[in-house]
């Protein structure tokens, strides 16, 4: 591959792995290595720090388990290089593993949940249905005979 260089003179760049201007800055430059992110966040190096980082993921973590799965897609978002490399940051990429896997089967839950009940309805549940339903507790309450 030949690339010019200043004054149209041209130098070959030969299998030594330098970076490039074109090429991705998150990527370490040594080719014959794994390619580890240099950052774990998506922000690059405006992001937190190794440290930083495993504070927050550890806190979004624990934080999915109360009811709060939103935080676990956070987590996952936030710390993508480390999720996508398999070999980067194991400190924090057990928090973002577990985050991801927490995530998927509160989606999986939450899903069949909702289609549960909008497809099946009161064909699936019977009688029971009035019971289970919100729309009608004004009325189960009396609180629409005042009006």
């Amino acid at each position: 591959m030949e690339r010019s260089g200043e004054g149209g003179s041209s130098s070959s760049v030969s299998g030594e792995s330098t970076l490039l201007p074109l090429q991705n800055p998150n990527i370490s430059a040594n080719s014959t290595a794994i390619r580890r992110p240099r950052w774990p966040t998506i922000d690059g190096p405006i992001g937190l720090s190794e440290e930083e980082s495993v504070v927050y993921a550890r806190r979004f973590y624990k934080f999915g388990f109360l009811l709060l799965p939103w935080l676990w897609a956070v987590n996952c978002f936030y710390f993508w290089p480390v999720l996508r490399h398999s070999h980067s940051f194991p400190t924090i990429r057990r928090y973002i593993v577990g985050s991801a896997i927490g995530c998927s089967i509160a989606t999986v839950l939450l899903s069949s949940w909702a289609l549960t009940f909008s497809i099946g309805g009161e064909h699936l549940f019977g009688s029971l249905w009035n019971k289970l339903v919100m729309y009608n507790v004004a009325d189960q309450l009396g609180l629409t005979g005042w009006m």
